[in-house]
């Protein structure tokens, strides 16, 4: 199977651009290309799964396990001719300042995959050529297949830097790009515009119009066939999960998705669906009602604060999720999905907009990153995830606090990465568990389980009292 990692030299060097160069042109060319990225990011994935027409999925190796990693990858590039994984940060930034814990390096070398280094050349030269230098030296057991030189200025600044990178460096050049402000993406938090957000057709055709930017860009200034040569030892073979009893019946779990909500590990999605859950997705902006028959609620995360006013102004919405709260069905929320359960949110521009007032939270956008990094979370009493004493890991990303609350039950306890900090989280009211931290099921597929046990108990409680 065609397979690469596109990793860079830096942060903010061009890797999505390139990434998405290539999954546009290889899409055009007819291969079916399954695109994933590397660390905890739910922005970039967007646009990935825009462009090539399948969901996205992320690889980790500080929360997942190397087999965990492995069936990730297997499972989504089932039917795919091509995959290609975006890395994050620069190729050997990870967990900390002496291993490759947590790094895209680990994840290429890990999953045999080929490695395309994108570098800035915008103000660079013949000093290009250290760089490269230095990354082909800092670990010869990671060979680079090829170069990728981005922001260039023209043909004479391309044949300079070739010229420079040929004397020195034994990486072949597969090619270039120039500076092209129609495919620039404008930064947020941090990350990238989320796709989701570019839903009225006039930004769809904008949309398709980048993606043959980009497309025609790869094939004018890429060796797309010389890319397409390299190949990851890639088994598709699928590993069965534990599936429910057959004649178990079907649960459905009603998923928040649109411009506000859409960050989700889609594989924690999968695990669902492999516990005999369906996914009905609805819009707490748009939708009137909630979908017929549900089971339970999950609220991802994304960008409620730019939306507050659409969602508190849908009553009939918030109406309907506080009366599936009273009905005692579950309620699982994160992140975003936490600022549109509390009582109110307070935004940047100093204004404050009421919301579902199912969890006794008030919150305030803060204007500056509160909390980030990985984290492992500890259950300190049986929830709706897993009896006390599981633990799992996740990530926590977030421009917003809480600045005032009544007593609120937790069942998390969470331990930061890096700093070693630990806090009480996982806020419990009743049937609703709610958290700032993002959760990747697949670091423990048990969770997925007890999540599907829990509806289908409450289901046959209703059934008895009925």
């Amino acid at each position: 199977m065609i397979g690469l990692l596109v990793g860079g030299t830096a942060s903010g060097v061009g890797k999505t651009t390139v990434a998405l160069a290539l999954i546009a042109c290889l899409r055009r060319r007819g291969y079916v290309v399954q695109p994933c990225k590397g660390g905890p990011d739910f922005l970039d994935t967007t646009h990935h799964t825009r462009i090539a027409g399948r969901g996205a999925r992320n690889l980790d190796t500080w929360m997942l396990t190397e087999e965990a990693n492995r069936e990730v990858l297997r499972r989504a590039a089932v039917g795919a001719d091509a995959v290609v994984v975006e890395g994050m940060m620069g190729l050997f930034d990870g967990k900390d300042g002496v291993t490759e814990t947590g790094s895209s390096a680990e994840i290429a070398r890990m999953l045999k995959l080929p490695v395309l280094l994108v570098l800035d050349c915008a103000k660079s030269a013949r000093s290009v050529a250290a760089v490269v230098l230095g990354f082909e030296s800092f670990d010869p057991g990671l060979p680079l297949a090829g170069l990728i030189l981005n922001r260039v200025a023209s043909e004479n600044h391309y044949r300079l830097l070739v010229s420079a990178i040929h004397a020195r460096c034994k990486t072949p050049i597969l090619g270039w790009l120039p500076r092209e402000p129609k495919i620039s993406i404008p930064e947020r938090h941090l990350g990238l515009h989320a796709a989701a957000e570019t839903t009225s057709p006039l930004d769809a055709v904008r949309l398709d119009q980048e993606i043959d930017t980009l497309a025609n860009l790869a094939e004018k200034h890429l060796q797309v066939d010389a890319i397409v040569r390299l190949r990851c030892p890639l088994d598709t073979t699928v590993a069965r999960g534990v599936a429910p009893e057959a004649g178990t019946p079907r649960l459905r779990i009603g998923v928040a998705r649109d411009r506000a909500f859409s960050f989700y590990y889609e594989d924690n999605l999968d695990l669902l669906r492999e516990q005999g859950a369906e996914i009905i997705p609805f819009s707490p902006m748009a939708d009137r009602a909630l979908p017929a028959q549900l089971d339970a609620l999950y609220f991802g995360g994304g960008y409620p604060e730019l939306y507050a006013r659409e969602l508190s102004e849908n009553t009939p919405m918030l109406d309907q999720i506080r009366a599936f709260v009273r009905s005692g069905r579950h309620v699982y929320a994160e992140c975003g999905g936490l600022l549109y359960l509390s009582q109110q949110l307070s935004t940047s521009d100093g204004r404050v907009y009421p919301l579902a007032g199912i969890m006794p939270l008030a919150m305030e956008m803060t204007g500056k990153l509160v909390d980030f990094g990985y984290v492992t979370v500890a259950f300190t009493q049986d929830c709706l995830l897993g009896p006390k004493g599981t633990s799992i890991r996740g990530h926590s990303f977030h421009y917003s606090r809480i600045c005032s609350s009544s007593q609120v039950a937790t069942s998390y306890q969470v331990e930061f990465s890096l700093s070693g900090r630990q806090q009480q989280e996982g806020y419990t009211c009743g049937n609703v568990l709610a958290s700032y931290v993002h959760l990747h099921f697949r670091a423990n597929p048990a969770v997925a389980q007890h999540f599907a046990a829990a509806l289908r108990g409450a289901r046959q409680r209703d059934a008895v009292t009925a």
